[in-house]
């Protein structure tokens, strides 16, 4: 079985984190897991004016924010874990990659925003289930 991780950092990430080392049906060995994080694109005008050296240097940064605490906290509790980082819009990103990358479930953290249409879910996680044919697990 294939799992995507969706991770940002948020304490809905930890919460799905916590989660998951804690049921031992997520922690079988024949389980492979990619932890993916998806870091915003850089305004056009922004990249122009900053050289592609260091927007490329603001990506691995961010990126490597989301996904280093991750994977030390998967590493620690005795999971094997890949990562993955991407630039564009998240939830277009999450899709496309569990599409692609044949991935049999995506789990994913959500939150509630303020809008009544997104009171349960946020955008993103509201735009990979539409998006995509992949079961999708949310934590709260």
């Amino acid at each position: 079985m294939k799992i995507l991780l969706a991770v940002d950092g948020s304490p809905y990430t930890k919460k799905m984190l916590a989660y998951l080392v804690t049921h031992e049906a997520t922690m079988s060995e024949s389980v492979e897991y990619t932890a993916l994080t998806v870091c915003p694109e850089v305004p056009p005008r922004a990249r122009k004016a900053l050289g592609k050296t260091m927007v490329d240097q603001y990506y691995t940064e961010e990126c490597d924010k989301v996904l280093n605490p991750v994977m030390r906290f998967l590493k620690k509790h005795g999971m094997k874990v890949d990562s993955l980082s991407k630039v564009g819009s998240a939830g277009d990103t999450i899709a496309k990659i569990a599409e692609t990358g044949k991935y049999d479930l995506i789990i994913m953290g959500t939150h509630g925003v303020s809008a009544l249409n997104k009171l349960v879910m946020g955008s993103v996680s509201t735009k990979v289930l539409a998006q995509c044919s992949v079961p999708v697990m949310l934590i709260r």
